[in-house]
């Protein structure tokens, strides 16, 4: 299948850094990269608890945010944009599930972290430096900026903010991502 306007487009204004360009990106392709991380980690038999998808999804959006954006960069056009994306998901999942299975064998992390309010994010996640936060905050809707408050600063879980919010769960790793990734772009135009 070839590259569709609506995605020429896209990448068009991603690449050029339009206004909300990234968000639409995000929007269009996250399912496809849920469904890339479920996929392949049925396929390799690993069990990935939501927030697991929603730190993959993190990861897949750095790498294609990397270098100013090389992953949208070095796409040729010559399948559907789609379907790039979908061997660049697929690729940072299998490294990073391999990851994960060597350090679990190695004993460096445990398989499953759960209580009985969810599963328990990593600490390494949480930004200790509050104004770090305070900057991530500036520019967000306030939905948006309550779950990176009750993130960093509560410590709440997914499945807390999901409930106390009323917003699907599936949603906080993936806003999580863009306030990280805005704040990331203030620091390249601050510089």
């Amino acid at each position: 299948m070839a590259l569709t306007e609506i995605d020429r487009a896209l990448l068009k204004n991603c690449l050029a850094q339009e206004p909300a360009s990234w968000q639409a990106f995000v929007d269009r392709f996250i399912g496809l990269f849920v469904h890339v991380i479920q996929h392949t980690a049925h396929a390799r038999s690993i069990k990935v608890a939501p927030t697991d998808v929603d730190d993959l999804c993190s990861e897949i959006f750095v790498v294609i945010l990397a270098n100013d954006r090389a992953v949208l960069r070095n796409f040729r056009g010559k399948s559907s944009l789609a379907t790039y994306l979908t061997i660049v998901a697929r690729r940072v999942v299998v490294r990073k599930l391999g990851e994960r299975r060597m350090a679990e064998a190695l004993g460096h992390v445990n398989s499953h972290l759960v209580s009985e309010s969810g599963v328990i994010p990593k600490e390494s996640q949480r930004i200790e430096d509050r104004e770090e936060i305070q900057q991530m905050l500036q520019g967000l809707t306030n939905t948006e900026a309550e779950i990176v408050r009750q993130f960093h600063i509560e410590g709440r879980t997914y499945r807390e903010i999901s409930s106390g919010l009323g917003i699907p769960e599936n949603t906080i790793g993936p806003t999580l991502t863009r306030a990280r990734s805005r704040i990331r772009t203030r620091e390249v135009h601050q510089r």
